[in-house]
């Protein structure tokens, strides 16, 4: 049996989870996450047999009185090969650590890691239910304006934009922590790039003061849409869209990987450095990430 440890954030652990869980499928082992046995209710992994709180504080405790080794990925530097040698030789075992990489593998049951985290219908439809309105209604409103001015009617995009602030104040330096008039400049862009489409921006954001109203003025030409959902709604929000824009951040990474939605990650705040081009699908950044 193998352990899955880790702190930090949602999609953070979701992915180290999910490195652990290919390595375990390869190599036919039960691999049981902790971090989401009691945290993050919100995924079908969370209702299986091999995730619960009892696991949890079993595996907690029986490494810290050192019943179970540990294979710790914790650094950068550490020696992969090394401890993947441990994890063979221990037939239970706790893995932890950010650092943990079976990139070919977690691809390899790609399929597998996004079903565990289909998220639970509860966050999912009330989303669902929303976008299809959004859409609706626009569509509706641009029928009739097509009709009067006798012109065919343009296909739809959704564009889902993660404006991430709160911790990126000071994480990397504050590199990526833009302001509204950079990712209102994307916005833009995308719109430029796709001249002849309707597009909706669905927003996600962890800042409580980001308006809608005031991108929607400062983006004319697409449709801006703010639901101020929780973390799992905004994640499946994401999700849903065709294509997406944020920084560099596991978030948005994870939404890419469900339907490998193509990603612009805004390595730097100028808007011209995009184009159609520069939109990557999930494998490519999923090796990438910083």
């Amino acid at each position: 049996m193998i352990f899955a440890r880790d702190k930090s954030q949602m999609c953070n652990n979701l992915l180290q989870y999910a490195h652990v869980y290919a390595w375990g499928r390869e190599h036919g082992r039960k691999v049981i996450s902790m971090r989401f046995s009691y945290k993050y209710q919100y995924f079908h992994i969370c209702h299986t047999s091999l995730t619960g709180f009892g696991w949890y504080l079993f595996a907690k405790y029986m490494a810290a009185l050192k019943l179970l080794p540990t294979a710790s990925f914790k650094h950068s530097d550490c020696d992969r090969e090394a401890l993947e040698r441990k994890m063979l030789r221990h037939k239970h075992i706790v893995v932890s650590g950010w650092n943990v990489r079976f990139y070919d593998l977690f691809l390899k049951y790609r399929k597998e890691i996004c079903e565990l985290f289909t998220l639970d219908e509860q966050y999912t439809a009330p989303v669902k239910a929303r976008m299809d309105e959004a859409r609706r209604s626009l569509h509706a409103l641009r029928l009739v304006e097509m009709t009067r001015e006798g012109e065919g009617m343009s296909s739809a995009l959704a564009l889902g934009v993660h404006i991430r602030r709160g911790d990126y104040a000071q994480w990397q330096n504050g590199q990526y922590y833009f302001d509204d008039a950079v990712y209102a400049a994307h916005i833009n862009r995308f719109a430029e790039l796709h001249p002849d489409q309707t597009i909706h921006v669905f927003l996600s954001t962890n800042d409580p003061s980001v308006s809608a109203e005031a991108y929607q003025q400062a983006c004319p030409k697409v449709m801006i849409h703010h639901f101020k959902g929780s973390a799992p709604e905004d994640l499946f929000m994401l999700s849903e869209c065709d294509y997406l824009i944020g920084p560099p951040s596991t978030f948005s990474l994870v939404a890419a990987m469900y339907r490998d939605i193509p990603l612009y990650r805004m390595d730097v705040a100028d808007e011209g450095q995009m184009t159609s081009e520069s939109f990557r699908l999930f494998d490519y950044w999923f090796r990438r990430i910083i």
